[in-house]
């Protein structure tokens, strides 16, 4: 919106004292966006993949025999571990990136990161680019909750040093409303990873393949991103759960799904994850997250991004208080949608078609002078929240 009612809209989030118009980058360089339309760059995570933890544990690292077996199981995409924080590991290498191409797979790296310095994990995550990897796919789990700042700053440089249209992938949590405090907004946000591959690890959340997709699904789907899940083949799931778990994912459209992991999967996992399966006869549940006044968390400030982007200034602070209530409202109104006050079944795929405010979260809500169309914000409220529980039990995680 570069009309007046763009120049409008912020001088209203102003006037409430929760906006600033925020600049460039916190480190330099212009403001990196993604390419809207995911369909504009190829999705290396299309399809079947796998992932690599060890690479000298996977295949004893013999690149010919890793290729062997994906090929002979259908994966298509080996995804293998780069980075651990400001470490970059060594047995991502180019050599080793040219003799998997060499053999038909596409390969993508994986960077575990913490937040603590955001700046020097990106450059990490940008070493992996520049060695040849497809995609790179981000591991954010509880170290990030609450770490707005430094997850923006760690997506602005990671875009300004490969590019707006690299394919980056987030692998997070699943249950999104388990994490208040995690800022999915931000890496699934503009300028951030175009495709979503939540940890859907349903034996060891102690749930069935198919309410945990439900789950998944109505509360990923917000994002806007293209959900390639990441089913478990670890701990020893039954074949027939893995197969499932593939069906589900293509009756949902999904372009692809990928496994954890290469070095802990038996036999019977290994089988169940090739070969032919059709899709689930069942329609993927058409329901989204149901907002109101009270809801708090990353989700909620998502969607008032959403409603500040479409053009209803309200403040962004993952808290549903009575200015969102009367923005959602007023919404509805414009659109011609029941006015319930709530982010129901109704009211989500219209405003799902909005394109959200971009937003810089900054330790102080501040950043030098400059161009990019952001706005400043410090974190919001809902940082602060604590994890409503984890999916997996401590003493069933697997270790990275």
């Amino acid at each position: 919106m570069r009309s007046r009612r763009r120049r409008n809209l912020i001088a209203s989030l102003a006037a409430a004292s929760v906006l600033v118009l925020a600049a460039g980058p916190l480190s330099g360089g212009a403001v990196s966006q993604t390419t809207d339309d995911p369909a504009a760059v190829k999705n290396p995570l299309a399809g079947d993949g796998m992932w690599i933890w060890y690479l000298s544990r996977s295949s004893h690292g013999n690149v010919g025999k890793i290729a062997n077996k994906a090929r002979s199981r259908g994966i298509e995409t080996v995804l293998i571990k780069s980075g651990d924080g400001t470490h970059f590991w060594g047995q991502f290498t180019s050599s080793m990136v040219n003799q998997l191409h060499a053999r038909g797979l596409n390969v993508c790296a994986w960077q575990f990161i913490y937040g603590r310095k955001p700046g020097k994990e990106a450059r990490v995550g940008a070493a992996a680019a520049a060695r040849g990897a497809d995609c790179l796919v981000m591991d954010v789990e509880s170290h990030y909750e609450g770490r707005y700042p430094q997850a923006s700053t760690y997506m602005s440089m990671l875009r300004s040093m490969v590019g707006p249209d690299y394919p980056i992938g987030l692998a997070s949590f699943p249950y999104v409303d388990y994490h208040p405090a995690l800022p999915y907004s931000v890496f699934l946000g503009p300028g951030g990873a175009q495709y979503n591959a939540p940890q859907l690890y349903w034996k060891d959340i102690g749930t069935t393949v198919d309410t945990g997709f439900t789950h998944t699904w109505v509360w990923n789907r917000i994002y806007k991103r293209q959900i390639d899940p990441l089913g478990q083949v670890y701990n020893n799931p039954k074949a027939g759960q893995i197969r499932r778990f593939r069906a589900l994912a293509m009756a949902h459209g999904f372009d692809g799904v990928s496994w954890w992991s290469w070095q802990s999967a038996g036999k019977r996992q290994w089988k169940a994850v090739g070969g032919l399966v059709s899709p689930a006869a069942v329609t993927p549940y058409p329901s989204y997250p149901f907002l109101r006044l009270g809801s708090k968390g990353d989700f909620v400030a998502w969607a008032q991004q959403l409603l500040a982007g479409a053009g209803y200034p309200v403040p962004i602070t993952g808290y549903y208080q009575g200015s969102t209530q009367a923005a959602v409202y007023a919404f509805q109104a414009g659109q011609g949608l029941p006015q319930t006050g709530n982010l129901d079944v109704p009211t989500w795929p219209t405003l799902l078609q909005s394109d959200p405010l971009p937003v810089r979260w900054t330790k102080s809500g501040a950043v030098a002078s400059g161009s990019g169309g952001r706005v400043a914000l410090p974190p919001p409220r809902s940082a602060k929240l604590p994890p409503v529980r984890d999916e997996i039990p401590p003493p069933a995680k697997r270790a990275r």
